[in-house]
């Protein structure tokens, strides 16, 4: 069987950099332990695959695999996946149908595209066993319900230099360690550990942005701010809070930039 495949790097204006994620079209799902096979076979971050919406409420399905798991959010290979729909079928914006994130939508926006994403809300709190592995005390420690976590430093420094236990907080679960301060070139610079779900410290995480762009426009007084994640790679993302009839939404700014285009060969 032969499928059709792009890698794209998402939240990049240049090829090698941003978040990379492949997006594989197909005609309908197949087993779910085949597409886990091809997450792990690809090997990045998140595989996205879509099929046509026979419900009419959305224009595709979305589902993502890391490597070694379906997660329920993933904001780059949806960026990745409006940006290889709307490249090859032409409009303006694509809608997605996911089993626990809702409907999604990418949109055209200048250069690049605006994902819409559920805002992701988090309360202060703690998180003792996380804390003492992040190589770094957090001045404060804010949680979502699932599982997304932000650690706030007071410098970007501070985050940038952090060398985490990883396997320590793997074995804590498929928690998302967000590690964020006020940035000098950008309002705000993270970095974000998963081990737990098979990724060490992500490119650039727009599920993490999700949660991040209500934290900060709270604190930031404003409803939009500029964003770098500070991986190896780097991305660079627009945030935009708003208050929409639906629910609140992260609206995630970026462009995408396709590196391969092929086919993916199954076995028969």
């Amino acid at each position: 069987m032969k499928l059709p495949y792009w890698h794209v790097d998402a939240f990049a204006a240049r090829p090698f950099a941003g978040n990379q994620a492949a997006v594989m079209p197909l005609d309908e799902w197949l087993p779910d332990e085949t597409l886990q096979a091809i997450g792990e076979e690809n090997n990045f971050a998140e595989t996205a695959f879509v099929v046509r919406d026979a419900t009419g409420e959305c224009d595709w399905e979305l589902r993502w695999f890391t490597p070694t798991t379906e997660i329920r959010l993933c904001g780059h290979a949806t960026l990745a996946s409006g940006h290889v729909l709307l490249e090859r079928d032409g409009g303006e914006r694509v809608t997605f149908r996911t089993r626990r994130a809702g409907n999604l939508e990418v949109r055209r926006t200048g250069e690049g595209y605006e994902l819409a994403l559920p805002a992701i809300p988090t309360e202060r709190g703690e998180f003792a066993e996380a804390v003492a592995l992040l190589g770094a005390a957090p001045e404060e420690v804010w949680l979502s319900p699932d599982r997304y976590g932000i650690y706030l430093f007071a410098h970007e420094d501070e985050v940038r230099a952090l060398t985490p236990d990883l396997r320590g907080l793997g074995a804590l679960g498929d928690h998302q360690y967000i590690c964020t301060a006020p940035g000098r070139d950008f309002d705000v610079v993270s970095r974000v550990f998963v081990p737990g779900g098979g990724v060490d410290e992500d490119s650039v995480t727009g599920s993490a942005h999700a949660a991040l762009t209500p934290f900060w426009s709270a604190r930031l007084g404003r409803d939009r701010f500029t964003a770098h994640q500070a991986s190896r790679r780097g991305g660079d993302l627009a945030c935009r809070f708003a208050r929409e009839r639906g629910g609140d939404r992260a609206w995630l700014g970026g462009r995408c930039v396709t590196v391969v285009e092929g086919s993916f060969y199954l076995p028969g």
